[in-house]
């Protein structure tokens, strides 16, 4: 198994940090990024081997790649996404469809999270799961948040940000374990999401995949402190947690 992490965005809401950095290269914990986060997180449950989808302002990535690499104990292999600029994460994900033969856990790179979200993952697995969406069933949803309805016996039924906080069983948070066994399947429904609209999410991708018959799983994180960093507001409620882990 492997880490995937997206970090190929812009992050325009979080200017001016991100007018010369990608958004995962914010600091959030003194100089510690939430990319430095996602990656210890990685290397404390066992990941050797870590790819990252770059784009915006990508050469600070690999400015810091060989100290990231031996700061973790780490190898990284850094995937360019041509359009970062342009398209939505269906493709930046789409962009690394090799790495996800290897069994993965993704982790967007705006998420900051404790180790406790791939713990869960990693124990949910063992039950035929080909996709397992870590899931928040504690926090109040609104309009902005990735909002997921999961059938308990047939698994996530639609996962999209325009839907009724009422209806949804959570929200999820933005990391997935996806098994190698999957990756096809999963290549397919990304592009073919993207083909349809390059603006769409990889959610969106799950979401075909979901409307194709294939079973996507969930796995609640229960009560944890856990933040999307989109805005300065975010940035600022990641800040208070990143010093807490």
């Amino acid at each position: 198994m492997i880490g995937l992490v997206l970090a190929a965005g812009a992050g325009r809401r979080l200017r001016p940090y991100t007018d010369t950095l990608p958004k995962a290269l914010v600091p959030v914990d003194g100089d510690t990024t939430i990319l430095d986060l996602t990656l210890g997180n990685f290397a404390e449950i066992g990941l050797t081997e870590v790819a990252i989808i770059v784009g915006y302002r990508k050469e600070a990535v690999y400015e810091r790649k060989e100290a990231l690499e031996q700061k973790y104990g780490l190898k990284l292999t850094l995937i360019d996404n041509d359009k970062a600029e342009e398209w939505n994460n269906a493709y930046s994900l789409w962009c690394g469809r090799d790495a996800i033969q290897h069994d993965v856990i993704l982790a967007n790179g705006d998420t900051v999270h404790p180790v406790s979200v791939e713990k869960t993952l990693l124990a949910a697995r063992g039950n035929g799961q080909k996709i397992i969406l870590a899931l928040d069933t504690v926090k109040k949803l609104a309009d902005e948040e990735m909002k997921v309805v999961v059938d308990p016996d047939k698994g996530v039924q639609k996962i999209t940000k325009l839907m009724d906080p009422a209806e949804a069983t959570g929200e999820y948070i933005g990391v997935t374990l996806i098994e190698g066994e999957a990756a096809a399947d999963l290549a397919d429904a990304l592009k073919v999401t993207f083909e349809r609209d390059p603006d769409l999410y990889y959610e969106d991708g799950y979401q075909e995949l979901v409307n194709r018959g294939f079973k996507v799983d969930v796995a609640p994180i229960g009560d944890v402190k856990w933040v999307e960093i989109d805005n300065h507001d975010d940035l600022a409620k990641g800040r208070e947690i990143a010093c807490q882990y």
